[in-house]
Order: C-alpha cells, then sequence, then structure tokens
C-alpha cells in the first residue's frame, strides 16, 4: 500500500519485522538522539497490533522528521513531533505509577492518551484529535502488546470506544469507552495478545489498552485507532 493510501488507513506489517526495526530504532537512538533521548532500562513497550498513535508515529518516520511528506502525509504526528519530540523516542513511557487503581483519579477526561502526562507535556499531543492513521480491524480482532522488557503483564483491560463517538473531534473520556476483555496473568515474554470483540461499530474508533506490568507499580495506558 502507497504512503498516500496510507494515510487514514495502516496495514499490519509482520512482527518480525516491526521488532526488528524497533531494535535498530532503540540502538541508533541512544547513541544520536542526546538530549532529546529517554532511558528505556525500566521501560517497558507498547500496543503493536493496533499500533498505538505514538509507536506508529516513531515507527513510520524514525529519523525523517524533517522530510516534508511527513506533514504532508501523518499531521498528527507531524504535530506530535513538533510540540516534544522526546515523546517519538520515549515511546515506551506511558504509564503512571501510584494509582491504586483508581485510574480515573490520576488520569482526568481529555488526557486518556497522554496517559495524564499533560503535567510534564511530553506526551500532550497524544490526546489531539484528529486524522490519526488507523488499523484496519474487523468485529473480532486480536490485541497484541509488545513488552521489550518482558517484565511479564498483572493484566491486560481492552475498552473500544462506543458507536457514535467521533475520534476527529472529540479528545477521549473514561465515558466514552465500553470494556471488551479483561485478562489474567501472563508470564514474562515479548507479545501479551487478548481477543476481543467489538460488535454494532464502524469507522474510526479508539482501542484504549490498560497494561499492568508485573515488576512494579507501573501500569500502561495507550490508545490505537482504528477502522472497523
Amino acid at each position: 500500500m502507497s504512503p498516500l493510501r496510507h494515510k487514514r488507513s495502516e496495514a499490519r506489517a509482520p512482527r518480525a519485522l516491526l521488532a526488528a526495526t524497533v531494535t535498530a530504532v532503540l540502538a541508533v537512538a541512544m547513541v544520536v538522539a542526546g538530549p532529546w533521548s529517554t532511558p528505556t532500562a525500566s521501560a517497558h513497550g507498547s500496543v503493536q497490533d493496533p499500533v498505538s498513535r505514538v509507536y506508529g508515529c516513531m515507527l513510520r518516520w524514525e529519523y525523517n522528521w524533517n522530510d516534508p511528506i511527513v506533514e504532508e502525509q501523518d499531521p498528527m504526528c507531524y504535530r506530535a513531533w513538533q510540540e516534544n519530540p522526546s515523546a517519538m523516542w520515549g515511546w515506551t513511557g506511558l504509564y503512571r505509577e501510584g494509582t491504586g487503581g483508581d485510574f480515573q483519579a490520576f488520569i482526568p477526561d481529555n488526557q486518556l492518551c497522554s496517559a495524564g502526562h499533560t503535567y510534564d507535556a511530553e506526551f500532550a499531543a497524544m490526546d489531539t484529535p484528529g486524522p490519526w492513521w488507523t488499523t484496519e480491524v474487523g468485529t473480532d480482532f486480536t490485541v497484541d502488546v509488545y513488552d521489550l522488557a518482558r517484565h511479564g503483564a498483572d493484566y491486560l483491560q481492552v475498552y473500544v470506544t462506543e458507536q457514535g463517538y467521533d475520534a476527529e473531534t472529540d479528545a477521549l473520556d473514561w465515558g466514552d469507552l465500553e470494556m471488551v476483555a479483561e485478562t489474567d496473568r501472563y508470564a514474562p515474554a515479548e507479545h501479551y495478545t487478548v481477543d476481543v470483540s467489538a460488535p454494532g461499530r464502524t469507522g474510526h474508533h479508539v482501542v484504549y489498552t490498560i497494561w499492568k506490568a508485573s515488576h512494579a507499580d507501573q501500569i500502561y495506558f495507550m490508545c490505537s485507532d482504528v477502522t472497523f
């Protein structure tokens, strides 16, 4: 699929290719990113499929952010890069600690896709509604969480926006979401997958994945854009 056709719908890349790309990007980023780099030793990963906003931006453009084609073909990622480049290198950092399970007290409405990180502004652009690139899914699909550090998962929770939600004009609220899956514990591995079903939806929606890492009190909150 050409980049122009890809503007509104992201094809599923082979898992091995994505993992190899990430490994290469992180290796070089630690050397050349300088003050923009974010340590990854204690970080984990993101949703690989359907790819999360920040991870998708990093995979698509890597070191090509100054190419004019980015603004033309992927304006949401371009805006995120302009607002805070460190978010691209810190794509594993969308987590919060010390929530006590009361997520809504820590992450207000309109800040779900940044995991409430508007206080440091790193991921604030992730909350901006607009024409984010999407992954095409059917009613039944699989969520794949990529754990770079292989620390395990106490659980995954997957939510999907209700029909009628407008992902291009409305920042995400807790009330926009329906839980479609909740899992038990996963042993440490590179990928944790969960099958979900979200019938009765068409068009652009947001899949919201919550991942509780097993090694510490770190809970990840990640938005993925999909087209049903």
